[in-house]
């Protein structure tokens, strides 16, 4: 009999963001290796609508390639529903979920939204779970009050901790100390991509000189402020084009039109505008840009280990990134990209100078980071991790030795 896992999320293709698109990995992952896999769905801002309208609490349920996919939805009643009236819902539809299918392990992604509601039903129903620190969760939300006690308890009730990084990992063990006896530190993979067979994209004619990218959607923690610095200042000497492949998240859009009017680059439709800005695009066309691109940055204030660091060294670009979390992680040993400090426009300046006068240097770090990502961060490695974990938490009188071990092994 397959082993049921539930895992619970933010979000799940066909959503847009990394969480959902590391999910649905691991899912698939688990399906061919014998498990039988469920993922929930819900988000806290998702209790809100914006036409005044009203509904009841639900859960619907489809199978998406062999993934049995349950979307919670908390009932509105009132113009704003309170926080814990959507925890409320969500509770009452997932141990709904578990007398049904009668999980044997559950798994939340992202620890605020999801982790403390499904390690509060595993523990009051004895099923183990394990809870994984993506980013944010522990880089951003621990600053709010009113997150810092749920976080410590879930952290301490886990049965195991998964972080991208070293850094989230040291400041979930300052936390909860507890949690560097069951807890492991391993990167995101990527699968090989071939951008041959992707279409053009569609401002490609709009590009010139030397072609400077970053994705994703933009906000706070991606430093893109200090990328438009480094641009205005580098476009003085040099001819440029910064292409923003995404688009800003709506709450702080005002913030970036600001940004962008006291930067010196020109914005569409500006005539000689040296920035342009996508907005969102389906992931197929995000990726079409990167091979065109002649220099990717990545100026993150902390990220975890975004996908799209991964996207960009698929496609063998030069690379310029922050020494934060993975990113740090993945170009310290300097054969797959530059590294500066967050936050210093002067490195990020410097850095881009270096890279776009000097071709060949562009060349060795792009053919550098694609062989990095293709022997180090392929699916087969991040799968056999996971089974680890599965197998310590799931049947632990088979790994005696896996608490001892997997803290110094899967942590290198």
């Amino acid at each position: 009999m397959k082993p049921k896992v539930c895992i619970t999320t933010i979000e799940y293709p066909p959503d847009v963001g990394g969480v959902g698109e590391s999910v649905h990995r691991i899912a698939h992952m688990l399906i061919d290796s014998g498990y039988e896999v469920h993922v929930a769905v819900f988000r806290s801002k998702q209790r809100l609508v914006s036409d005044d309208s009203r509904r009841r609490a639900s859960c619907k349920t489809t199978l998406q390639d062999e993934v049995f996919v349950h979307r919670i939805k908390s009932a509105v009643r009132q113009p704003e529903p309170e926080i814990q009236d959507f925890f409320g819902d969500v509770y009452f539809y997932l141990k709904r979920l578990y007398q049904q299918h009668q999980f044997n392990l559950f798994h939340a992604f992202f620890l605020n939204e999801t982790g403390y509601v499904t390690t509060l039903l595993a523990k009051e129903n004895g099923v183990p779970v394990i809870n994984s620190i993506r980013g944010s969760d522990l880089h951003k939300n621990i600053f709010s009050p009113k997150f810092h006690a749920q976080t410590a308890w879930t952290l301490d009730n886990s049965d195991w901790v998964t972080f991208v990084s070293r850094d989230l990992q040291r400041r979930g063990a300052a936390i909860a100390p507890g949690i560097l006896l069951k807890s492991s530190v391993f990167l995101n993979s990527i699968a090989p991509i071939n951008f041959e067979q992707l279409p053009t994209p569609a401002l490609m004619h709009q590009l010139s000189g030397i072609v400077i990218g970053s994705s994703g959607r933009f906000r706070d923690k991606k430093g893109i402020e200090f990328l438009l610095d480094a641009c205005a200042e580098l476009s003085t000497e040099i001819d440029l084009t910064l292409l923003l492949i995404g688009d800003f998240v709506e709450k702080e859009k005002s913030y970036w039109k600001q940004e962008i009017r006291q930067s010196k680059l020109v914005a569409p439709p500006e005539a000689n505008s040296r920035l342009q800005i996508t907005g969102i695009v389906s992931r197929e066309e995000a990726l079409a840009y990167l091979p065109h691109l002649d220099i990717y940055a990545i100026p993150s204030l902390h990220d975890g280990c975004p996908n799209a660091l991964l996207e960009a060294m698929l496609a063998g670009c030069a690379i310029v990134g922050t020494n934060v979390d993975a990113i740090g992680e993945i170009l310290a040993d300097g054969t797959a990209g530059l590294l500066v400090e967050p936050g210093d426009t002067p490195q990020l300046t410097t850095a881009l100078r270096q890279l776009a006068n000097q071709p060949e240097l562009r060349q060795r770090l792009g053919t550098g980071a694609r062989k990095k990502v293709l022997q180090q961060l392929s699916p087969a490695i991040e799968r056999e991790n996971w089974l680890q974990v599965y197998q310590r938490v799931l049947w632990p009188e088979r790994s005696p030795q896996f608490n001892q071990m997997s803290a110094v092994s899967m942590n290198k």
